[in-house]
Parts: structure tokens; sequence; C-alpha cells
């Protein structure tokens, strides 16, 4: 044990004016909690340490931080009560601090070296960041013992760059402050917890509690424990696991090399390397790809540069057939007579490898290579460490896949499909351009197409509190998965009781303590189905293999979770068919109704599905310019554009009775009274405003959609209304006197709200009408 003081306070962390002294008390007061409530002979300990505690005269009073060191014997002996007995000191990381007080004075050997010589970043990144982290576990401390309120804390990531391997090590530092008393100088402010549980869950800062609750209202008074654990496996396998979250087609390589530094790190060492071969097929027969990344040594195996497309079908289909393992210590000494494919890895300089089938859900989606070169060798000791890898580098080479199948059909669909008929013509003529100018060899010249002084219609009809439904949606189904997981555990405690079968059972209530917060993250709910589907499933497996008894039991369990109307997915399904059913409808009648728009004057119109659908509208004379445009047109697709609201509105509400679960739409038009142009977009095969102008125009359709009423807090949108946004009173020309008569007509209700909405990032001087929908 080490006796030397820390300082880490620095200008981030200003703990001038913060009351706190160092005192046994709280720890004494918690040994006399543990002798009563212990029924075992640990009791006895905790009575013989307290014992030598009390006999210190006045322990219970406060000890200034310089006379801390008189108690040594003491401190050693607070650290035999809060350690795991059976692990040797010098693998311990401990210390003890002063109270909310970045002052280090005692602590193991292990977590003193780590601190100095490997110099663990205590402080994250930043100052500032060290200050929030500070910051949340006081105010976690003050809100649990005096409002009686948890919030949900972060957990931090601390690194070092390890020299011996080069590679980053992660460590998590745990504050215990159970031996920490907290008491008001004065009364206790008063808190809206509701509030605060609320500005916490936008993603607030425990910043926001500095005015609330300064923190020199208070007084802390004990000792402060924390421990470091080496989290550097875990961390790795989390970086796998968020690879598909994370993945980028802007950045695939990235990813890629993201996912060898993170198996390096598992095995702990920056000389063994990696590679992943997917095996992408097309029309049920397997094809090249293309290299991922990485070393590339399977694809210079099994690519193009050595094999023709028949034998790679050949031989790939043969390895799918009866895919095999292999390892070898030194490929250098293995017989190429046999293995001669093995040749290029000798070629190389391949020493240990590694080469195996990777397979997710059952289906084999690739291979995975580990080998070393020259000198360097793995055992199997080091492979073993990779395998609760093996599901998430199944998942990742499963992503491949899919990009790769996307790629194709977006081919498919960017280059075979056909364009719209307004606009084809204008294609055409850029077709023939490109066709003259190859047969003619002349330069190319790039063929713009442009429409010009088009008018813009923009509606949107959205599902209300589709993210809360979804998340509402996720928990209910994970709820139903662990309790039938739980159940079926207790049928298993007669035939295979283990305190593995309890630290299940314990993990399985942690996570639905998780659900009760009514907010799941994406990182827990990865976590908790990377729990149920991997780790749960590879124990179940190991179950029935050791005990055949259980194997009825597990399968039902498999049963219900596999079937298609599985309850575990019943709420996912309702929500998934209920919005399915509304996009689908209105995607209909936006359907039909691009067929009548094109009957009266041909117009580009495009729709997007996101939670609900979007559409634009473009008409304008340069969209056919051998039919003359006329303003009434443009009176007519606006008059359609707020009809089409009403009706939508009414379509959607139509199907509540057969949706299983109910859920309303919004509809909100944004009017734009000025003509802009659109260009189409080569590279991105898509069409898009042109000028800085219009760009504004795109701006403020992504921003309207959640906008609020000014001063209020309240969303413009809602159910059973549409909501008009226009600029300038003028903007509604064409649109109020079609109104009147759609209020008259009784597709809408006869009074309207004129709304001030609240001001967007770069967007002022936004107003509203608000209009009842008649059912």
């Amino acid at each position: 044990m080490k006796k030397q003081i820390l300082d880490y306070s620095d200008t981030a962390w200003a703990t001038q004016g913060i009351s706190c002294t160092l005192s046994f008390a709280p720890f004494l007061d918690w040994l006399q909690k543990r002798m009563a409530e212990e029924p075992t002979v640990k009791s006895h300990f905790y009575q013989m340490v307290l014992d030598r505690f009390e006999a210190v005269p006045s322990i219970r009073e406060d000890i200034p931080l310089s006379a801390i060191y008189e108690h040594a014997e003491l401190l050693e002996w607070m650290y035999a009560c809060l350690t795991k007995p059976l692990t040797p000191e010098r693998k311990t990381m401990w210390a003890l601090w002063v109270p909310v007080q970045p002052l280090m004075f005692y602590g193991t050997d292990a977590f003193y070296d780590l601190i100095q010589l490997h110099k663990i970043d205590l402080r994250h990144r930043t100052p500032e960041d060290f200050r929030r982290e500070q910051l949340q576990m006081v105010y976690s401390y003050i809100l649990k013992k005096l409002y009686h309120f948890h919030p949900r804390q972060n957990e931090f990531y601390h690194a070092y760059l390890n020299p011996a391997t080069g590679l980053l090590q992660y460590y998590t530092i745990h504050i215990n402050a159970d031996f920490i008393d907290v008491t008001p100088k004065g009364a206790l402010p008063e808190l809206d917890l509701t509030k605060l549980n609320h500005l916490l869950q936008e993603g607030a800062g425990y910043e926001v509690l500095e005015t609330m609750l300064p923190l020199q209202l208070f007084h802390f008074r004990g000792i402060s424990v924390s421990t470091i654990t080496d989290v550097t496996a875990q961390h790795a396998l989390d970086n796998l696991r968020q690879v598909r979250l994370k993945r980028s087609q802007s950045d695939p390589e990235e990813s890629y090399h993201h996912v060898i530094r993170s198996l390096k790190t598992l095995v702990r060492n920056n000389h063994i390397q990696f590679d992943l071969f997917p095996l992408f097929q097309v029309n049920g027969k397997y094809v090249y790809g293309y290299e991922v990344g990485g070393t590339g040594i399977l694809y210079a195996v099994w690519g193009d540069r050595t094999l023709n497309p028949q034998e790679f079908q050949t031989l790939t289909a043969g390895y799918a057939a009866n895919p095999q393992s292999f390892f070898s210590r030194d490929v250098q000494k293995e017989s190429l007579d046999k293995r001669a494919w093995l040749a290029h890895f000798v070629k190389e300089g391949v020493r240990s490898l590694v080469a195996m089938p990777v397979f997710f859900a059952d289906t084999l989606v690739g291979t995975f290579c580990m080998y070393t070169q020259g000198d360097e060798q793995f055992d199997e000791r080091t492979f073993a460490l990779l395998e609760t890898a093996m599901p998430s580098i199944g998942q990742i080479l499963k992503v491949f896949i899919e990009e790769f199948n996307l790629e194709i059909e977006d081919i498919v669909r960017e280059k075979y499909t056909s364009i719209q008929p307004a606009v084809q013509w204008k294609f055409r003529e850029a077709a023939w351009q490109h066709l003259y100018h190859t047969k003619k060899q002349l330069p190319h010249v790039p063929y713009k197409i442009q429409f010009n002084d088009l008018h813009p219609l923009y509606g949107a009809v959205d599902i209300r509190n589709s993210s809360v439904e979804r998340n509402k949606a996720i928990i209910a189904d994970l709820n139903i998965h662990l309790d039938l997981l739980s159940s079926t555990l207790g049928g298993l405690q007669p035939l295979q009781h283990s305190p593995l079968m309890e630290q299940m059972l314990y993990t399985i209530q942690k996570w639905k303590q998780v659900l009760t917060q009514e907010v799941l993250t994406t990182a827990d709910e990865a976590n908790i189905n990377h729990f149920l589907e991997a780790t749960v499933s590879a124990w179940l497996d190991h179950l029935t293999t050791q005990q055949p008894a259980c194997r009825s039991i597990v399968g039902d369990y498999r049963q219900q979770v596999a079937q298609e109307n599985s309850p575990v997915t019943a709420n996912r399904r309702a929500l998934e068919t209920s919005m399915q059913m509304i996009n689908n409808s209105i995607s209909n009648y936006l359907d039909a109704g691009n067929v009548q728009l094109q009957h009266e004057y041909p117009c580009y119109f495009e729709k997007f599905r996101t939670d609900g659908v979007e559409y634009d509208c473009y008409i304008g004379q340069s969209i056919a310019p051998d039919k003359p445009f006329d303003t009434f047109y443009l009176k007519s697709v606006r008059l359609w554009q707020l009809t089409s609201m009403g009706t939508i509105a009414r379509l959607t509400r139509s199907l509540l009775s057969d949706m299983p679960l109910p859920m309303l739409t919004t509809q909100l038009i944004f009017v734009h009274d000025k003509t802009i142009d659109i260009s189409f977009r080569a590279d991105e095969r898509r069409f898009d405003v042109e000028g800085a102008y219009n760009i504004r125009y795109q701006m403020i359709k992504k921003r309207v959609d959640k906008v609020h009423i000014r001063d209020t807090g309240e969303r413009l949108t809602k159910p059973d209304t549409l909501a008009i946004i226009y600029f300038n009173r003028s903007d509604l020309e064409d649109y109020l006197p079609s109104l009147q008569y759609l209020k008259e007509t009784g597709v809408f209700l006869p009074d309207h709200e004129e709304l001030e909405l609240e001001d967007l990032q770069g967007v002022s001087g936004l107003r509203a009408l608000r209009i009842g929908i008649a059912y």
C-alpha cells in the first residue's frame, strides 16, 4: 500500500467554498450496519475491525488531511473490509480520497502505478469533461441522499497507450460515496424533481443544478473510495457491436479498420493481423465482391487476381457445402502437397495462422483470418480470447453482405428504372448529347439538366409520437422477453442450479430495472439484445449439452422466441403494422393524386417515406415548354394540396379501428411563394434545388416539422388539424379563397388560428394558420 497525496484539482473544478472534512464516522456507521445484517462469520470480522477503530480516542471526529497517516493501520483495515480477499494487492486498483475533492491520499501500488507511471487520463479528455464528471458524481449523491431521487449516471471511460503493445487500454473509475455524509447548512432547497428528470433525460448536464443547488450549501464529511477496473476487453467488444450502428457508406474503410483495432485490443498484441472475407451472392451464386480493407490477404488468395469467376464460384460453393477451420502455429512447416492453398500464405511469410468459417443466424457469411508474420507466433490460448467476439464478427460480415446487396439494388433502381415522365424529355436530350459526342469522338461537354422558375409545393404527413411509441414497444417487448427467460430459468433451476444461473437471473433483474426508466438508449438496446441473443443463447447451448434433461424446457423457450407470432415481438409488430397501414394508405393516395396532377399539367412530384410521408411538387413552364403555363394551374395544384390533406387526415383516422396500435397523423404545408430552380445532380442521381436562395427553402423545410408556437412551447402540428406555414400574408393569396371554399363544403372546420412561430436556426419571422379538419 502507498501513502502519498496527489492533487488533481484545477481551474475547471473549482473546489473553493465547498465544505468538506475527512472522517471515519460514516465508515464506522457502515460497519455497524453490516454487522447487524451479516448472518455469517463475517460479522465477527466486522466487529474486530470496529473494535480496532473505536480503540482510538475521538476516532469519530474530523481529521485534518495532514494528520491522516497517523491512522495508517486503520486505512489498511478499511482496505481489508472493502476489497475481495482472494485478489492480491498487486492486482487491485483501489484508493481513498477526500470527499468530493480530487485529492487522493492512500491506495494500492497498482492504483498509483497506473496513474503515475502509465499516465492514465483521470480528466478523460479535457478539464471541462473532468469537471462534468465531478459534478455528476457529487450531485447524484446529493439527490440520492437528500431528495431520494436516483438519476441515471453515465459511465466514463479512461484510457492510456500501453507502450508494450502500442494499443489503448481502457478503464472505468468507480467512485463509492457510501462512506460520505452530506448535510445542508440551512434549509434544504425545494426541487421540482419531475422537471429535473425531464431535463436530464433530454440531455442536460448536471451543470443545470449549479444554480438550483449551489454546492456551497452543503457540508460533506467522510472518505471517498474509488476503484479502477480494466475494461479493455469489454470496450473492444462494445466497439465491435457498435460497428453496425456507426458504419457509414461515406467512410467504410475507417469502419473496417475500427474492427481490426478492436480485435488487436482483444488479443492485446499489435503484431497479430486480421482479415475478413465476406461471401457475396447474386441470384444465389457466389461472386467476387471487393476488398473491404485490412491486409487483404484472403482476397489475394481467393480474389480475382488468383481465380477466374468460374473457379471462384466452384471453390466457394464447395467450401460452403463443407466449411472447415484451419489452425497452425507454424505454416512454414505445413505440407503444401496436402494443402496447396497455403502456398500464398507461405510466400507472404505467414507464421501462425487461423482461417475459419463465420456464421450469422446459422448461415455462412464469410471467412475470418488471424495470422502473424516473421518470428511472431501465437497458440490456441490467444485465439480463445476472440471467442466472445465471433458473434459480432459474424454480424459485421453480414453488414458487408447487406451493403453489397443494397449497392446492387441501388444500381438497378438508379440505372435501370424509368424516370418520371414529366421530365423524361430532358434526359433524352442529355442522352442524345452524350451519344453524339461519343460517336463523333468529341470532347464531352457536361449537359446540365435544370428547370428554372418553378413553383414549389411541400407537404408532410407525420405519424404523431412515432419515436415515443417505438421506444415503448421495444421496452414492452424486452420486458416480455426477459419475463419469459426468467420463467424458463426458474424451470431449469431444479435441474441445474449453479452460481451462473443465479448470475443470469440477477442480470435479468438488472435489465428490467433499466427498462423501468422508460427511456431506452441505443446502447442499452444493443446491450440487452446481445445479452439475450449471444450470452444467453450460448449458455443454453452449453446447458443442453451438459444436461439433456434441460432440452425440453430450453426448446420450448426457443420455439416461443423464434415463432413468427412470437410474444417477444408482439408490440413491435403492432407498431410496424400500424405505421405500414398509415404510410401505405398515404402513399397510395398521393400516387393517385400525382396521376391526376399530371393530367392537368406536367409537374415533378417526389415523395419520401419517413415516419410518415413527405412530398415535393414543382410546377412551371420549364417542365413542359410545349404547353403554355398559366397561374390557374398553380391555383389548382394548391387547391388539391389543401383538399388532399383533409382527405388524408380522414383516411388515416378511419384506419384506427383496424390498427393493432392506434396512431394519429399530423398534416403540414409550407408555403413558398417565390419560384426556384432545380437541377439534376448526376453524382447523387436526384434533383436538388439550385442557388443559395433556393437552398434556404430546402433548409426551412427540414426544420419546420417540429416548430413550436412562439412563447408557448406547444408544437404547431397536432392531430386533426392542418398547419400552413408561411412568411408573409401575401403568400397565402391563392390559399385563402380555396381554404374558405373548403370550410364551407365541410372539409375543414369554420374557425382557424393565426399563430406566430418560434425562431429556428437561421430562420425567423415564420407564421402559421392552424385549421381543424372536419370529420
